[in-house]
């Protein structure tokens, strides 16, 4: 039996990337996974692999942005399954453009996404985790929540936020309440996120950089985040930093 075994998880942004994986790798420890995102249609073919491969899965359909939503999806998975114990906020976009280019739309999108919706999500899971007295929050942050990259200006401020946000949270709810926060910060990682991207010059470095890298695959952050999840009750793994080897 698994440290995770029995527990309940929220994975959002689980329609594909590194919430598909990351469900899968949960479902396989032997958690049970509320897959959470719009997309239902993908969200039921994962259920089914996970079922097929002996797991559980509740299929939730989740704007992350909707805070009204994000608080209905979390009140379905407590009915259904009767806890919250893992929380993974996933759910995230990326598109580059610079700033002089005034893609003012995608920078409130990705404010939207990569910033308040983690927070609707965390502020509806923590009431459920306080009164357990137990919980671990896992927040995707990035590389870019270390560093700035040209083109990412906007993106780089959410996940620098993300970052910031994750180190408070732990300060504040750690030992005060027995809840667990880890941030991950991965490379890149061969996602959908690239899809985002409408300026077709970044498109072209992002597609090149993948012809000369070795993308992460979504199933190799899915481990570190099981890595981290399964980590003695005493331990907190505060942060995962996962490149590709260059």
């Amino acid at each position: 039996m698994t440290g995770i075994s029995g527990k309940v998880a929220l994975v959002t942004g689980a329609s594909s990337g590194i919430g598909a994986a990351t469900a899968l790798k949960l479902a396989e420890a032997g958690a049970k996974v509320g897959i959470a995102a719009r997309r239902t249609d993908k969200l039921e073919v994962l259920k089914n692999e996970v079922v097929s491969k002996g797991g559980e899965a509740l299929v939730i359909e989740m704007d992350v942005v909707d805070a009204a939503s994000v608080e209905a999806g979390m009140k379905k998975l407590v009915e259904v399954y009767g806890s919250i114990d893992i929380l993974v906020n996933n759910a995230g976009l990326m598109p580059l453009s610079d700033l002089d280019q005034l893609k003012t739309n995608e920078w409130h999108r990705m404010v939207d996404v990569n910033v308040k919706g983690l927070l609707n999500t965390t502020a509806a899971v923590l009431p459920q985790m306080i009164k357990q007295r137990s919980g671990h929050i896992f927040n995707m942050s990035s590389i870019a929540g270390r560093k700035v990259f040209k083109g990412l200006s906007v993106y780089c401020a959410t996940k620098h936020a993300v970052t910031a946000f994750s180190d408070g949270l732990r300060m504040e709810i750690g030992q005060k309440h027995n809840i667990r926060v880890t941030c991950i910060q991965p490379g890149a990682v061969a996602t959908e996120l690239y899809d985002h991207i409408t300026d077709p010059g970044y498109r072209q470095q992002m597609d090149d950089l993948a012809s000369q890298t070795t993308f992460l695959q979504g199933s190799d952050i899915a481990d570190t985040i099981v890595f981290a999840a399964q980590a003695p009750s005493h331990v907190d793994v505060a942060e995962l930093f996962v490149l590709p080897v260059e």
